[in-house]
């Protein structure tokens, strides 16, 4: 009779450890978690100590009460976040027009020596706007443009064009000039090339101009307290200075609610626009075949 052997079976290779669970995954994750916990901490305080009778330095369980929130609700707190709304909004336009404009004539026209001029445009970018508020103020008093929001806000916009025209010009060339030779093609001029071909196609870029220049007049402190010393100009981050010290002491729930106050426009504004910068352009089908 004959016989088959059968081979021996090796055995089955071990299931493989999830890397959360091994050494080096729960230490890579002890870590972020901590690192996260920090980045949490400042904004966690900000929440509790907004609605905190008795807020201070550390973080605690609250003694709720809305009095901080009445008490920046005042005519000078709501004046104060309406002066920094006009201030980020004509800086925004201001930058934001202006440069699309500079971009463009970079972007599609002969322009001689358009290589100095992009990298002295970069180097203007990374200027601090701080170094120029000297000469800045006294050109200010020679013309008689001191306390003025308007005034402030041309200055805000000078300082955040360089930027504005790089990123702009970045966008724009992009977008393929066949779209816009075919548009003159069809008898549109300039300024409807422009208008019907390439701002629409640029929207990302202009979104994202648009809430860098904003984000930055909104936060400005320096230039507004050198430029504009009126009081009913008076912008939020200055009043938030203000509710860093009364007599020497720190008023930490009205400064914490007036934070949160202060920080809602933007992130407001960055999820409005969002959906025009989270996604790529879509040019495929606009040429004619």
């Amino acid at each position: 009779m004959q016989t088959t052997s059968i081979a021996p079976q090796s055995p089955a290779p071990p299931a493989p450890e999830h890397p959360i669970f091994t050494l080096g995954g729960v230490v890579r994750h002890s870590i972020l978690i901590a690192v996260g916990i920090a980045f949490l901490s400042p904004f966690a305080w900000l929440v509790l100590a907004s609605v905190d009778a008795h807020a201070g330095w550390g973080i605690r369980l609250p003694d709720l009460t809305l009095d901080n929130y009445r008490a920046v609700l005042s005519q000078r707190g709501l004046a104060a976040l309406k002066n920094s709304c006009y201030l980020a909004f004509v800086t925004s336009v201001i930058a934001t027009g202006l440069g699309y404009l500079a971009a463009y004539a970079l972007s599609r026209r002969h322009v001689p020596l358009k290589r100095g001029i992009m990298l002295t445009i970069l180097f203007a970018s990374g200027l601090p706007v701080s170094l120029l508020l000297v000469p800045t103020y006294q050109m200010y008093v020679a013309f008689g443009w001191l306390d003025s929001l308007f005034t402030t806000s041309l200055f805000l916009a000078a300082g955040a064009l360089p930027f504005a025209i790089w990123m702009l010009k970045n966008f724009i060339d992009a977008v393929p000039l066949e779209l816009e030779e075919a548009a003159v093609v069809e008898g549109a001029g300039t300024w409807q090339t422009l208008l019907r071909v390439t701002v629409p196609l640029t929207l990302p870029g202009l979104s994202v101009t648009g809430i860098y220049t904003f984000i930055a007049a909104w936060g400005a402190f320096i230039a507004p307290l050198i430029l504009d010393g009126n009081p009913d100009d008076e912008p939020a981050p200055i009043a938030i200075f203000h509710f860093m010290g009364n007599h020497g002491e720190f008023l930490f729930g009205e400064l914490a609610a007036y934070s949160l106050m202060f920080s809602a426009p933007v992130i407001i504004l960055y999820f409005a626009l969002s959906r025009q910068f989270s996604g790529a352009f879509a040019f495929g089908g606009g040429l004619k075949g």
